[in-house]
């Protein structure tokens, strides 16, 4: 997963994302496995595999997270370094990992 620029014109960068299922501790509750994932690509497309669903509640959790992980964020700051979140549920204790996949240059004026 590189950091390439897609060659699309626009006055802005964005970071495509990957969110995975890193590790459940507890009981998996939800139906999710390890290696399940979504994927959230130009700003706000969230797709899925054919056959995969995401828990609500854990999609619930990293949601708040994605649009500053998706840009560029000042040295030092946590976002930058952190990447794994957690699902609310306390007996599943499953665990996501945020990753960047690709960055696309995008137009400002195509976003509300």
């Amino acid at each position: 997963m590189g950091e390439d620029v897609t060659p699309d014109d626009g006055d802005m960068e964005i970071y495509d994302l990957r969110v995975t299922v890193d590790r459940i501790e507890g009981r998996s509750v939800c139906g999710m496995a390890v290696g399940d994932h979504f994927d959230l690509t130009d700003s706000a497309h969230l797709k899925l595999p054919a056959d995969q669903h995401f828990c609500v509640y854990a999609l619930a959790s990293v949601l708040p997270f994605l649009a500053a992980k998706q840009r560029d964020v000042p040295p030092g700051d946590w976002l930058a370094q952190d990447t794994l979140f957690a699902c609310p549920d306390p007996e599943e204790r499953l665990v996501m990992r945020v990753e960047r996949t690709c960055r696309r240059r995008m137009n400002s004026a195509d976003l509300t």
